[in-house]
């Protein structure tokens, strides 16, 4: 059963197409949003009969809010989970307090919702990545294509040792978060193919 579950997991990681479709006007790029990616996986979640339920735990350090967010798949017996945290800025031009607030609540969920489905969100302006990206020569292979591959070779992996030296590959290719997400898709290939035994 654990491993339907997860095979569905895999699948909408595989399907899900979650376009960057609003615009920042001030700093003219596109980029995705909570809601977004939440309307684009809804029809995926009731193909494949998974609910999503997302928890948000703010605590209040100092003067400012610190948001972290937990999106979670279920089919009602077993469970899939991704966390993420943010921190509410001091001020931002135009908002009030309560407005700071809900986007730094936005901003949480959306990242936790990115580490759930193995969205890559490293072209994104609001990611550190971005910047370091847009100051480097361009590479070959981008590490968005890397995770991908990666991801449907883990899935189609027949032995423990085929999926290692995939694995190592894109480690040792990939950085920060996308290492976090290919270790996420190794974890639960991993799990399943031991269960096989």
């Amino acid at each position: 059963m654990e491993k339907a579950f997860h095979a569905k997991i895999r699948e909408i990681q595989r399907d899900l197409n979650a376009p960057k479709s609003e615009w920042n006007s001030f700093a003219k790029y596109k980029y995705r949003t909570c809601e977004g990616i939440l309307e684009a996986v809804k029809p995926l979640l009731l193909k494949c009969q998974l609910d999503i339920k997302i928890d948000d735990e703010i605590t209040y350090i100092g003067n400012r809010h610190y948001v972290k967010s937990k999106a979670t798949l279920t089919d009602g017996q077993f469970t899939f989970s991704a966390t993420s945290s943010a921190r509410e800025p001091e001020q931002k031009k135009g908002f009030d307090e309560s407005q700071l607030t809900g986007a730094t609540i936005s901003y949480a969920r959306k990242y936790a919702l990115n580490g759930l489905f193995a969205i890559d969100d490293a072209k994104d302006a609001d990611t550190n990545e971005y910047s370091q990206q847009k100051q480097s020569i361009p590479i070959k292979v981008s590490s968005y294509e890397i995770l991908k591959n990666f991801t449907d070779g883990a899935m189609h992996a027949n032995s423990y040792e085929e999926l290692k030296m995939s694995f190592r590959y894109a480690f040792k290719n990939l950085s920060g978060e996308h290492q976090k997400k290919a270790k996420q898709v190794y974890d639960l290939r991993k799990s399943e193919l031991e269960q096989k035994k």
